[in-house]
């Protein structure tokens, strides 16, 4: 049971929401990162963007190939993971022609696939500043947390509500045995006339 103002629940609502969209877009950043390690990709980073200046997207994760067919399979094999696994289609995909930067937009997250010598040229971690990068193995270790976390706070709630019904339980019987107390009380007070009056007839009788 949701307790304070409407607007604290609001807000409470709100920011469990914004968590669980958060990591779900983790956990395919994650499986996208995984094809580029098992693809042979180099140099796999994810950057997570700052919210300020990073538009919808809250990751890119880049990954470089040595030559255009490797790039073309990595990107494919993007796709077919996410798709078969998550049911989540690229909203645009750009430059899988030349194979030299196939860029696959999730909106949530964008993945960059360079060839090595345009990665360098383009330096696009470095036109991102403020974004904090991370291997994919931090960023796994982060991942974990965060649902661990998830699931601690859901076990809590429960315990919570588990606790209210529990009260609740306990409560309707005690108020079921005042109202029936108080029902006795109330049948007990409606005889005591009955019976004067019973008395008072019976003695004016002998009379």
């Amino acid at each position: 049971m949701w307790t304070g103002e409407p607007s604290q629940r609001m807000n409470n609502s709100q920011a469990l929401e914004q968590t669980r969209v958060k990591n779900q877009t983790r956990i395919l950043v994650q499986a996208a990162a995984a094809v580029c390690e098992n693809k042979k990709g180099q140099d796999t980073r994810i950057l997570e963007l700052d919210p300020v200046d990073s538009g919808l997207s809250d990751f890119f994760l880049v990954t470089s190939a040595t030559n255009d067919r490797q790039a073309i399979a990595i990107a494919d094999e993007i796709e077919l993971r996410l798709k078969r696994e998550f049911g989540v289609y690229a909203h645009s995909v750009e430059g899988r022609r030349n194979g030299e930067w196939i860029l696959l937009d999730y909106v949530d997250f964008v993945v960059h696939v360079f060839l090595a010598e345009r990665r360098a040229f383009y330096d696009i971690e470095r036109l991102r500043k403020s974004a904090r990068p991370l291997t994919p193995a931090e960023f796994d270790v982060e991942l974990k947390a965060a649902l661990a976390a998830k699931t601690r706070a859901a076990r809590s709630n429960a315990e919570v509500k588990a606790k209210a019904r529990k009260a609740g339980a306990t409560a309707k019987p005690a108020a079921k045995a005042k109202t029936a107390k108080a029902a006795s009380k109330k049948s007990a007070a409606g005889k005591a006339p009955v019976k004067k009056q019973a008395a008072r007839a019976k003695s004016a009788k002998k009379r």
